[in-house]
């Protein structure tokens, strides 16, 4: 970081008198680097070796309690909590299932069936009812469906799937999970249970973290693996025995190339997280083998398959046809690509040249909270960090030209996690070339999860104007204020918006893409909105953060969405989070 100099100095007295944290530089490439060879002993600590719980008993199925680690895992003061019960209550969504079969949802988890291990744990996590995408999931799957399940991002996606599987697995784990380590033979071949395949590594490594407060005292041991840190400590974990991984295609497809190392011919459940990302990044050979081409997975009838998305394309739902059994369950909680009021959403006329400043301006006058600010390029992104950390506020960034070593090392050093995040700035809108809208959705919807109210400010000038229709509409469809600026780009009637997203189209020559993905169509079994669905949302599970940002984190969205290497990590995620 440069020397802030005497300007700079007035401006941290200022942002320290208003209550910020003091910035604390932090050298990127002194901290971090490439990840050193496996024969190198390293001094660091990955995501993948966060603690998990170590079932040692040789008889029974719940393990004895580790207070230290229920602790941590438990009493963290940054884990996602639900919202308050006005600002569940407040919100309002569509529900509709399309299957064979009519999904009767539960109202708290007392209710779903679950087992007691598992119960313990969510009650541990303080939620007592379910989400939309929760109650009509969970009793899917514990009746022995495949599902397919559509929701915004923040909707309590990752314990919607992981909840269903760790029940069915309790009571049956000492049959079907593969030998675990002991200390005659402290190393075994890695055969899980339960299969989560994801795009991001930050996304591996939330759900993993998921996993491991929901596995607690159970027979059940998570494990995560991704690529850009070292294969060995990874390879160390699945030694030690594993029956839930959570990966990204690359390193997955790495590591199965060793049949010595992990085999997938125990799996019982294979989850597909954000399928649409996965697809149109290149890996659907790698989702094909996944689902029993060209691979050792279990093919039998007893192995469930899931697929969650916030949007759901043609290509998805072809996957989904040749794949799983014709009484698939389609879940989907409002219309595909859709946000909801709880997001606050504020669009601002601002000129490129005139962006640090209106940001600074609009940063410092919220006052200190966790802030998450988009920008469209990785030089961008380093740039606007500079430029408040020079201003006297806590920030950092994060972009794709940063190791995963650098990029860990940057985020636990300030403590940093997108799940609290309050206020959400498109320092830049993102591009009509690079997913437009959809990318709007996705990224404003980092705020206000599971309840919790949050606000999103997009700065807008004249190089927006392809994105400004659907931008119209969607402030529309959301109850939002929509600035004089915008006027001209109203519907002629604002009060009925149709997208066509091609969800209620089931010809394979139909629109299924559209602007927010398509859907699967067939007919509505069960359709509800809000209460009248059948249950009334009152908590659940958020899970679907990216990664994190704890006072003030940017994130650049530069297009390209390829890889390289062990496996692909946006190249439009630069992080810059703004705050406390």
């Amino acid at each position: 970081m440069s020397d802030a100099g005497t300007n700079g100095a007035d401006d941290l007295q200022r942002a320290t008198e208003a209550g910020w944290q003091k910035p604390i530089p932090f050298e990127y490439q002194a901290a971090g680097g490439a990840a050193g060879p496996d024969d190198e002993p390293e001094n660091v600590k990955w995501l993948s070796d966060a603690v998990v719980y170590e079932f040692i008993d040789d008889i029974g199925e719940v393990g004895a309690p580790d207070l230290a680690l229920e602790k941590q895992l438990f009493e963290d003061p940054d884990m996602q909590r639900r919202g308050t019960e006005a600002g569940m209550k407040n919100l309002s969504f569509e529900i509709k299932i399309d299957g064979p079969e009519k999904i009767a949802p539960f109202r708290n988890f007392e209710d779903a069936g679950l087992h007691p291990a598992v119960l313990e744990n969510v009650q541990r996590c303080q939620y007592d009812s379910p989400t939309p995408i929760q109650a009509y999931c969970i009793p899917a799957v514990l009746t022995g469906h495949d599902v397919v399940g559509i929701a915004q991002t923040g909707s309590g996606k990752t314990a919607a799937f992981l909840l269903p599987m760790l029940s069915k697995l309790m009571g049956k784990a000492r049959i079907l999970a593969a030998p675990r380590a002991t200390p005659q033979n402290p190393r075994v071949r890695a055969e899980p249970l339960v299969l989560v395949v994801c795009p991001t590594r930050e996304l591996a490594c939330q759900i993993f973290d998921e996993a491991r407060r929901l596995c607690y005292r159970t027979l059940l041991r998570p494990c995560v693996i991704y690529g850009g840190a070292p294969t060995r400590n990874q390879r160390e974990q699945l030694e030690k025995g594993c029956d839930i991984l959570i990966a990204t295609p690359g390193r997955l497809m790495d590591f199965m190339k060793n049949p010595n190392l992990l085999s997938l011919a125990r799996l019982k459940f294979t989850v597909i997280d954000e399928a649409d990302e996965l697809l149109s990044s290149g890996w659907e050979e790698t989702i094909d083998s996944l689902f029993g081409a060209g691979s050792d997975t279990n093919v039998d009838a007893d192995h469930t398959y899931m697929m969650f998305s916030a949007t759901f394309s043609k290509e998805a739902r072809k996957l989904a046809r040749e794949h799983m059994e014709e009484d698939f369950v389609r879940i989907k909680v409002g219309r595909i690509g859709s946000t909801h009021s709880n997001i606050k959403q504020s669009i601002i006329y601002v000129e490129d040249q005139q962006k640090n400043q209106a940001l600074f301006d609009l940063i410092f006058s919220e006052g200190p909270q966790r802030t998450l600010i988009f920008v469209n390029s990785k030089a961008k992104c380093d740039i606007v960090d500079d430029f408040l950390y020079n201003k006297g506020l806590p920030s950092t960034s994060i972009h794709s030209d940063r190791t995963q070593r650098e990029r860990e090392d940057a985020f636990s050093f300030k403590g940093l996690d997108v799940a609290l995040v309050k206020h959400v700035i498109n320092y830049d809108l993102p591009s009509t070339m690079h997913d437009g809208i959809t990318e709007y959705v996705h990224r404003i919807g980092r705020t206000a999860r599971i309840g919790n109210e949050g606000k999103a400010t997009s700065f807008y000038n004249d190089r927006n104007d392809d994105l400004a229709p659907k931008l119209v509409k969607l402030l529309l469809e959301a109850k939002q204020e929509v600035p004089d600026f915008l006027e001209m780009h109203k519907p002629e009637d604002p009060d009925n918006i149709e997208w066509h997203d091609g969800t209620d189209d089931e010809s394979e020559a139909g629109d299924f893409g559209g602007d927010f993905g398509g859907g699967f169509g067939g007919a509505d079994t069960d359709v509800g909105a809000g209460a009248g669905a059948g249950f009334e949302p009152n908590a659940g599970f958020g899970g679907d953060a990216v990664f994190g940002g704890g006072d003030t984190v940017g994130f650049s969205d530069g297009g390209d969405r390829s890889g390289g290497g062990d496996d692909f990590q946006p190249d439009g995620a630069e992080n810059k989070v703004d705050g406390w």
